[in-house]
């Protein structure tokens, strides 16, 4: 089976996680590594945390890693498919964690996440939440946060084989082949086929 690496976008609750795991099962079955970025900072996170644990496959592993997810990936090869939910959360966890060169860290990661996926057999999907659509933040951090998180999306749009745009639940492919199907795109011009 071809691997690819994946990445679903979408606001919040708008059924990312849901169409992440739906892919991950057509494409790896029971052998699926679910990388889980959220830190339980308080009982609200915790209750999100369970209520996402409850929602997987009980068969799916589960790697905890708020960063560095390269170097968490290396202790990992039998998974088929990888599943990263979500980078929002990452990206998050490095701002908070190195404030202001969490530009130079995030980027580091992401090559290095990247250069994982080259070398390794298994597809991944990757979910982001689309924060740059919205109103412009009233405070620094909120402004900082949505432009590291839009660097970052751009970033892995630029390498996936594929994005999707969740809206109300309904996936809108933006880019690549998806379920088999040829993509209504321009591989190479970006612009819609005639």
């Amino acid at each position: 089976m071809e691997k690819h690496l994946s990445l679903i976008l979408g606001g919040a609750r708008s059924g990312k996680s849901d169409f992440a795991q739906q892919l991950a099962r057509q494409r790896g079955g029971a052998a699926v590594l679910f990388v889980a970025t959220a830190e339980a900072g308080d009982d609200e996170m915790c209750a999100r945390i369970a209520s996402h644990r409850a929602a997987r496959p009980a068969a799916w592993r589960t790697l905890e890693a708020p960063r560095d997810l390269a170097q968490g990936l290396e202790l990992e090869a039998r998974a088929r498919v990888i599943v990263v939910d979500c980078v929002t959360l990452w990206v998050s966890n490095v701002l908070m964690a190195e404030g202001a060169n969490a530009a130079q860290v995030v980027s580091r990661e992401i090559e290095a996440l990247l250069a994982w996926y080259l070398t390794h057999g298994a597809g991944m999907i990757l979910v982001s939440n689309e924060v740059g659509m919205g109103l412009v933040p009233d405070n620094q951090l909120g402004r900082a946060y949505r432009d590291l998180l839009g660097a970052a999306n751009k970033r892995l749009a630029e390498h996936a084989d594929e994005v999707f745009l969740l809206v109300a639940g309904l996936p809108i492919e933006i880019k690549g082949r998806a379920m088999g199907q040829e993509s209504l795109w321009g591989s190479e011009t970006g612009f819609p086929k005639r």
